[in-house]
């Protein structure tokens, strides 16, 4: 079987190491391996591969792909590759979704901390070596994440490994996701559908992105949204970039009708040059490291090797993608 491994980016670390696709081949030495290590690299070699491990594939990708079973990816969103044609087709697709969820969690509640406790304005003034005591204890005042109340939209992976954390802290975590009549998560207070959105909204002091991009999430937070938050709540996106209307976030900060955002992702990365996000005094922009761990790429492995195993041995395997929903 050849199994080819696309995964390549302009940023560095996203490029999976020589020595992990060797130990792939090692692991599996009855299997071909194909490596692409540019975008133009694929085209060439989808009429010969069964299986693809990939960060990405296009529609010209599927459509010279006669032989493609399965295509496993290192991320956890997969909506790029959701294409009608591999909608409607037999190949199967899963993702690598919790991989990376306490990771994201924890920087949930560094950007949460950082702005609840005015760390952007503490930074500014040490850059200046300004005593800043004064300012910074006046109001509004400094807050906690004790008491407070966190509205989680999406309750996958990341979400519930976020409100766990938020649960530990002393919040009252709210969630949100289209399976609400399952059993809550632990550390979560309540879960409400979707529709209920614009209901809850006005009661968060935080509010957690953590759900997938699909057609119905697109967009989710957009100006009607942000009109019904508080003026002190705190935006957290690190789901994708798309839920958001970047233009009337920008213009929500601006305007102080909402507290601050701390935003890992953008509907254009990298944020252009050119974007308000950079310069508010309550955004603090993180260039889509969240989901990064020290073993990141072990982990990545790891976790197709076992599929490949199952595949192997006919098992079903783990992480599928539901097509219809995207996630």
């Amino acid at each position: 079987m050849n199994v080819l491994v696309a995964i390549y980016s302009d940023v560095a670390a996203w490029n999976i190491p020589d020595g992990h696709v060797a130990r792939l081949e090692r692991s599996f030495p009855h299997h071909r391996f194909l490596r692409a290590r540019t975008e133009a690299d694929v085209l060439p070699l989808m009429p010969e591969t069964d299986v693809a491990f990939a960060s990405e594939l296009r529609a010209p990708h599927f459509a010279a792909a006669h032989r493609l079973r399965w295509v496993h990816s290192p991320a956890a969103g997969v909506g790029g590759m959701l294409l009608p044609q591999v909608v409607a087709s037999e190949i199967v697709i899963t993702n690598s979704r919790a991989m990376s969820s306490d990771t994201i969690a924890e920087h949930v509640i560094a950007l949460v901390l950082a702005l609840f406790r005015r760390l952007p304005f503490l930074y500014r003034s040490q850059a200046e070596r300004l005593w800043v005591q004064d300012q910074t204890m006046a109001p509004p005042p400094l807050r906690l994440i004790r008491d407070a109340h966190v509205l989680m939209i999406g309750m996958g992976g990341i979400g519930t490994a976020t409100a766990r954390l938020f649960a530990k802290l002393g919040a009252a975590v709210t969630g949100v996701r289209r399976a609400s009549d399952r059993p809550r998560p632990k550390g979560v207070v309540a879960v409400e559908p979707p529709e209920r959105l614009h209901a809850l909204l006005p009661s968060a002091d935080v509010v957690v992105l953590a759900a997938p991009q699909t057609s119905s999430t697109r967009g989710l937070i957009g100006r009607p949204e942000l009109e019904l938050m508080r003026r002190d709540a705190i935006l957290i996106n690190v789901s994708r970039g798309k839920l958001v209307d970047e233009d009337a976030l920008a213009d929500a900060l601006a305007a102080g009708s909402i507290g601050g955002a701390g935003l890992d992702v953008f509907e254009q990365e990298p944020l252009d040059p050119a974007s308000p996000l950079w310069t508010l005094p309550n955004v603090i922009v993180t260039p889509h490291v969240a989901g990064w761990r020290p073993d990141h790429w072990d982990a990545a492995t790891t976790l197709f090797s076992n599929n490949l195993r199952r595949l192997d041995a006919g098992l079903p395997l783990i992480n599928v993608v539901d097509k219809e929903t995207g996630y």
